[in-house]
């Protein structure tokens, strides 16, 4: 696999665009790997940092490294199941994977999670794809070029539907804020706290991203540490569909340079980057 190299060539946007179709094609069979696991009786193993790894992860992680490998041979691959080989930090374009984002509600018997797969270039996410298999649904992207989202059955792809996030609300009206199902935390609470009437919604995984992608909710903040490659993707897609992901100053994220863990400290995901910079 091409996980052992940290410098690979800078993919722009219509080379990003030649992949989408191999890149959403492998997403939908590690979904479908994924539904084919038997979640009551299959094995589930610890990690050092105490989450969950099952064969399902596994399984995904395998058929996204062995086909990135023929697809895109030069570009390095970065997932959460082969960390211990990473060599930071990554140059150029390289691919960001979680090959089971969720694996909590996936081991909980629920239907949102996702695979994320994203191509980051010089730093930041440039084409996304978040599979949510159980739901039947895929959202993609590339900045620049707009965000889609399709329906999946049987492991076949529905026409795409173009996507964008929705401004603002109007004065007076609520925030729709997806928040977190399995994950909460003082700060992110009191931010939506300072919105007052926000109308919650509880999600899991990278859903919430592509909740906020389909102008489904207006915001997305997790004022907490979690990985890049929980974000990546998420992060391609809504700023393809024409919001923006910051940290909490206002500040553009980074992806790769090596920070320790691959930790994301914080993050806002903003339907309308107009509200960011009022915020800012």
């Amino acid at each position: 696999m091409n996980e052992a190299r940290s410098s690979g060539p800078t993919i722009d946007r219509e080379a990003a665009a030649a992949l989408m179709g191999p890149l959403t094609e492998l997403v939908v069979r590690a979904g479908a790997a994924i539904l084919a696991v038997n979640r009551p009786a299959m094995k589930i193993d610890g990690k050092l940092d105490g989450s969950p790894v099952t064969e399902a992860d596994l399984t995904a992680d395998r058929i996204i490294g062995e086909g990135l490998a023929r697809l895109a041979p030069d570009i390095p691959a970065l997932s959460e199941e082969r960390v211990h080989l990473a060599k930071p930090p990554y140059e150029g374009s390289f691919f960001l994977i979680d090959p089971l984002d969720g694996t909590k509600e996936f081991v909980a018997g629920r239907n949102e999670f996702t695979v994320n797969l994203a191509l980051v270039s010089n730093g930041t996410p440039l084409l996304g794809i978040i599979g949510a298999p159980a739901l039947g649904l895929i959202w993609r992207g590339i900045v620049g070029r707009g965000a889609e989202r399709l329906a999946v059955d049987d492991k076949s792809l529905g026409a795409a539907e173009p996507i964008r996030t929705r401004k603002h609300p109007a004065p007076g009206a609520p925030w729709i804020v997806a928040v977190s199902r399995s994950h909460g935390d003082s700060r992110t609470e009191a931010f939506i706290a300072a919105r007052p009437g926000a109308v919650r919604q509880m999600l899991g995984s990278a859903v919430k991203l592509g909740r906020v992608a389909e102008g489904g909710a207006d915001i997305y903040p997790r004022l907490a540490p979690t990985s890049e490659w929980d974000v990546a993707a998420g992060h391609a897609v809504v700023t393809a569909a024409g919001g923006k992901i910051t940290d909490s100053r206002g500040a553009a994220l980074q992806f790769g340079s090596g920070r320790e863990g691959f930790i994301v400290p914080e993050f806002i995901a903003w339907g309308d980057p107009a509200a960011a910079m009022a915020a800012t």
